[in-house]
Order: structure tokens, then C-alpha cells, then sequence
């Protein structure tokens, strides 16, 4: 057993295309459209990983509300400052790098244009 994907919702699909692609290096891996059900799933990976992001875009659907119970997903990186350098520069909303208590700065978030978290960590 193995996970699959991780589904987010997403509502405007180019810009959320856009994003994971500049961003991380995603790439589109499947498409599915269904437009007699008014929706279009985007499957994304990145190189050399074959689990997946999946974009779900329901048509005209207004933006969603996160509520209280996501948190984030989680992205490592063997180039966290690199990266984050990068995301940086091309004018994402990411954070200052963050450290737990007692260790050097290991993790940033960055948040993609639905408003979902996105946590950078120093791959291990």
C-alpha cells in the first residue's frame, strides 16, 4: 500500500497550473475532463516522484472556503534557501525561513492562489 495523491480545489486552473509549476517544478502528469459534470481534474508530479497533486477545477465555482482544518502539505527541498530565494524573487507570498526552538531555520511556507499552504523543508 502506498499513498496516491492529494487532492486540492482549485479556482482558477491556469493560475493554480502557473503556480505549481513555476514555483516547485511540477509537472502536468494527466488530464481528465468532464464537462458534462463541469469539472477537470489536473494531475501534477515532480521529476522523478510518481506520487501526485491533483488540481480539482469545478466550473464556475466561486473561491472556496479553506475553513479550520487544513493545515498544510509539505514539499522537501535539497536546496531549501535556493528556493525559497527563487520564490522570493518571482513575487510569491512566501515567509521568512522558520526554525523549532533549538535548531537552525529548516522550513517557509508559501501559499498558492487559492489561499492553500504550502510548507518548504529541508530535505533530509
Amino acid at each position: 500500500m502506498k499513498m496516491a495523491h492529494t487532492c486540492v480545489r482549485v479556482k482558477d486552473l491556469e493560475a493554480s497550473l502557473d503556480f505549481y509549476q513555476k514555483a516547485f517544478g511540477f509537472e502536468e502528469s494527466r488530464r481528465r475532463d468532464f464537462p458534462e459534470n463541469k469539472f477537470t481534474l489536473v494531475y501534477l508530479t515532480l521529476p522523478g516522484d510518481d506520487y501526485e497533486l491533483e488540481l480539482t477545477y469545478n466550473y464556475d465555482h466561486e473561491a472556496y472556503d479553506l475553513g479550520n482544518g487544513y493545515g498544510h502539505i509539505a514539499i522537501s527541498s535539497d536546496d531549501l534557501e535556493g528556493l525559497h530565494a527563487k520564490q522570493k524573487e518571482a513575487g510569491f507570498d512566501v515567509t521568512d525561513l522558520k526554525a523549532l526552538p533549538g535548531v537552525p531555520p529548516s522550513y517557509y511556507f508559501i501559499m498558492d492562489p487559492d489561499g492553500y499552504k504550502i510548507e518548504v523543508i529541508r530535505e533530509k
